[in-house]
């Protein structure tokens, strides 16, 4: 069950035997993605860096995942359509051409990207997943950009904020899309989706 407002989310468990450490998102995704595309129950991840390990405040310690300061919790996993071909993410997707010109779309599951708060009131476990969609000009970026470290560049008049459970997007022209920090393909149309409390992690 998602979290809900004001309940507790979480509590002590320490990384099984057959769970999986990963030390970023594209590793944890790497877990993750096999297993989603035959069917298989996916592995426990024990995190020890990346973004959503970060979301969750994650000390990156990994005598700790088998210790008794471990702590687990159920998070939502996002699956993701590029040009018709499935995969999934931990993380974020962002598809741009470049951080500095054009249209840069960001699909955030986690709160940080890097260290940039691209998602300030993201919440890995909330069912839903923060999209924001701009095309700024420069001048409007060099500001966003220095804001980004603390969340404080929203709200923006030319960048649409959503939170929703599935989008999907049109791109012309094609722009590059990066899943959990990895650029996998060059695409036209891309769509998400949430799949609530999918995935077990330990930090």
């Amino acid at each position: 069950m998602t979290i809900r407002k004001g309940a507790a989310w979480g509590g002590s468990g320490t990384l099984p035997a057959d769970g999986v450490v990963a030390t970023t998102d594209a590793a944890a995704r790497a877990a993750v993605e096999p297993a989603r595309r035959v069917g298989e129950p996916l592995p426990v991840l024990g995190l020890l860096g990346g973004d959503l390990c970060r979301t969750l405040g994650g000390p990156g310690d990994e005598a700790r995942l088998r210790g008794r300061d471990a702590m687990r919790f159920p998070v939502d996993l996002g699956s993701v359509l590029i040009d018709g071909r499935q995969h999934w993410f931990v993380a974020h997707v962002v598809a741009r051409r470049s951080w500095w010109r054009g249209r840069v779309v960001a699909v955030m599951n986690a709160q940080w990207l890097g260290t940039w708060d691209l998602g300030p009131k993201s919440h890995p476990n909330d069912g839903l997943l923060d999209v924001s969609d701009g095309r700024l000009s420069f001048g409007e970026r060099l500001k966003a950009r220095r804001r980004l470290a603390t969340g404080s560049h929203l709200p923006h008049p030319d960048i649409t904020v959503r939170r929703t459970s599935h989008e999907q997007f049109t791109f012309d022209p094609p722009l590059d899309i990066y899943v959990d920090g990895e650029k996998v393909a060059r695409a036209r149309t891309v769509s998400v989706r949430v799949e609530p409390d999918a995935l077990e992690v330990v930090i």
